[in-house]
C-alpha cells in the first residue's frame, strides 16, 4: 500500500486509506462541509457505504440527482449534464493499478467525463478489490467483472420496471478513461480495506 500511496500522490492524487465502510462515510462527509453542489456517477460503492442516501438528506446542499424516481430520461440527462459543472462530484473506480493510474469504463460518458474536466473537486471511494497490478489488469477488469455485474444489475432493475433488458458490453462498457496524473488537490481517493462495488 506504500508503493500505491507514494504512486497516486506522484500523480497528483490525494489519496486516504480506512479499514470499513463506516470509517469511509465519515471522511466522506468532511467533503459535503464546504460545498454547494454534487454531482453524481454511477457508483455501487457510493450507495454500500451509506453516502449517497446521506447526500440526498442534506437540504443545504444543491444535488444533481438523476437518481429521483419518476423523472423523465431528458431530465436524467439534463442532471447529469448539470453535475458536471458541480463543486464536487462523488463516485467510484472500477480499477487503481499499483503505478498510480486510475481505469474507468462507463456507457453514457457522464462518469468518465467528470473524473477528466468540470467539476471542481472529484472524490472517489473504492474498494480494495478494485486494485490491480498492471493498466492490462485494470482494462481486464472491466471487461471480466465491472461491466458483467453491472450488465446483470442493470437488466434487472429493467426487468423489474417491466421494461426489456437491453444492456450489453457495447452499451455498458464504451468510452473508457485512462487517468495517470490531475491537478493537485482536485481529485481525493478514499480507499477501503474492503471489497466494494463491481
Amino acid at each position: 500500500m506504500d508503493r500505491l500511496k507514494e504512486n497516486l500522490a506522484k500523480n497528483g492524487f490525494s489519496v486516504y486509506f480506512v479499514e470499513d465502510k463506516s470509517e469511509a462515510l465519515t471522511l466522506a462527509k468532511r467533503f459535503l462541509k464546504s460545498v454547494g453542489s454534487v454531482g453524481f456517477g454511477g457508483s455501487t460503492t457510493i450507495a454500500q457505504i451509506g453516502l449517497l442516501d446521506y447526500i440526498l438528506e442534506q437540504k443545504n446542499l444543491k444535488v444533481f440527482n438523476q437518481y429521483e424516481s419518476g423523472i423523465s430520461m431528458d431530465e436524467n440527462i439534463k442532471r447529469r449534464r448539470e453535475g458536471l459543472l458541480s463543486d464536487l462530484y462523488v463516485t467510484g473506480c472500477n480499477a487503481i493499478t499499483k503505478d498510480g493510474e486510475l481505469v474507468n469504463a462507463d456507457g453514457s460518458g457522464n462518469r468518465v467525463a467528470a473524473q477528466i474536466f468540470g467539476p471542481k473537486k472529484v472524490l472517489l471511494v473504492v474498494g480494495k478489490n478494485k486494485i490491480v497490478p498492471t493498466l492490462k489488469d485494470g482494462f481486464e477488469r472491466i471487461m471480466k467483472i465491472a461491466a458483467v455485474k453491472n450488465i446483470e444489475r442493470m437488466n434487472k432493475i429493467a426487468s423489474k420496471m417491466g421494461k426489456k433488458p437491453k444492456y450489453n458490453l457495447e452499451n455498458i462498457a464504451n468510452k473508457f478513461t485512462y487517468i495517470n496524473g490531475d491537478e493537485k488537490d482536485r481529485t481525493h481517493i478514499i480507499i477501503v480495506n474492503e471489497e466494494l462495488g463491481f
